[in-house]
């Protein structure tokens, strides 16, 4: 495994990662997802000006590290489209688990917004994925 190679598909997947995240979450489902957060829940999101800007660059960068390893070490995923669809299934399964896993214990979200996160969490994994796949094929010959 190449690890300056998975350290720079990493960082663009980190970095793709929160620019999709910031496009999916921040202006598409900002307003679904108010609208259906549950009535005991509200006040647990920041407003922008209060964001913990340090926390989201780490764990969108850990996000696109942890498709990078995961690409690089098992996977051997170089191209867009094995990225695209390899992401896809890695943040569907992710988003379904931890959704899920809060939905069965917290009274946050109704679960149309579950669902709704799940397939948002399946699209940021594909866009993800296809940056590092994309990353991690440069310079091979075809």
């Amino acid at each position: 495994m190449n690890t300056t190679k998975m350290l720079i598909s990493g960082i663009a997947g980190g970095i793709a990662a929160f620019f999709a995240g910031w496009l999916i979450y921040g202006i598409v489902l900002t307003d679904f997802m108010a609208q259906n957060t549950a009535p005991g829940a509200t006040g647990i999101m920041r407003a922008e000006a209060d964001m913990v800007w340090w926390a989201m660059i780490a764990g969108n960068l850990l996000y696109g590290l942890l498709f990078s390893y995961i690409f690089n070490r098992w996977g051997q995923v170089n191209t867009l489209s094995g990225g695209l669809t390899g992401g896809a299934i890695i943040g569907l399964l992710i988003g379904a688990a931890i959704d899920l896993t809060i939905h069965a214990q917290m009274n946050i979200f109704t679960l149309n917004a579950v669902w709704v996160d799940v397939a948002a969490s399946a699209v940021l994994g594909a866009v993800t994925g296809a940056v590092v796949g994309w990353v991690n094929g440069m310079g091979k010959k075809a």
